[in-house]
């Protein structure tokens, strides 16, 4: 298998990891992140499903992006596509129940923002760019170098929340911990695993096509 083949596979298994520890927020039933947060209450403004405001407002932060000088690569189109969906997928089995007390809330939403970290790291790694959301911490981070890229994080979701609440999203004290816990919880992961994503090296989507097309052309010649 090429390799980069082995990078979206990992880029992939990353996102479906990320919608896991969404899952896991969702279920904590005490406000959810940000992000999602800003989804479900898109979602509940336009009666669709958090899956299909997901994969829209991706592609309008994969727009700010490319003002802020970005590159695309195939891992910001995964992200977009797979991570809702992942969400739905896991909503739809429904393997956790719904909590309604906070001394089982509180863990389950600190354990998916740990997930969280874990799949930001694992298929961000992968290099073939950083999904939409990431894409903008990382765009920011690259302007304010002396500040811990958790921290950056941190800005941004507050910002988001901002955003939220004119709306009327889903927020309560789990969106809060959110803005604080999961950027401390990717510190931490980046710290154990030794991963800086601004140092990261991506592919953007033309880069990756070429060889894609390299591999294949090399396979077409192997058979002949």
């Amino acid at each position: 298998m090429s390799d980069v083949f082995k990078k979206m596979l990992r880029a992939s298994v990353g996102l479906v990891i990320a919608g896991l520890g969404i899952y896991f927020t969702m279920q904590a039933n005490i406000g959810l992140a940000p992000w999602d947060a800003l989804n479900q209450g898109l979602a509940d403004m336009f009666g669709t499903s958090f899956g299909n405001v997901s994969v829209a407002t991706a592609f309008i932060v994969i727009c700010i992006d490319l003002l802020l000088k970005e590159h695309i690569g195939y891992g910001t189109i995964l992200d977009a596509i797979i991570v809702g969906k992942a969400v739905d997928f896991f909503n739809y089995i429904s393997f956790i129940p719904v909590q309604h007390s906070l001394v089982t809330s509180i863990p389950l939403l600190i354990a998916g923002l740990f997930v969280i970290s874990f799949a930001i790291y694992f298929y961000m790694s992968a290099g073939l760019c950083c999904g939409p959301r990431d894409m903008l911490m990382v765009a920011v981070g690259k302007r304010m170098r002396k500040i811990p890229i958790g921290y950056v994080n941190m800005g941004v979701l507050a910002a988001v929340v901002v955003v939220s609440f004119f709306i009327g999203a889903p927020i309560g004290i789990g969106t809060i911990i959110s803005v604080f816990g999961l950027g401390f919880t990717m510190q931490i992961v980046n710290n154990i695993v030794k991963y800086e994503p601004r140092n990261t090296e991506h592919e953007d989507i033309i880069e990756t096509t070429k060889r894609i097309l390299r591999f294949r052309n090399d396979k077409v010649g192997e058979d002949f």
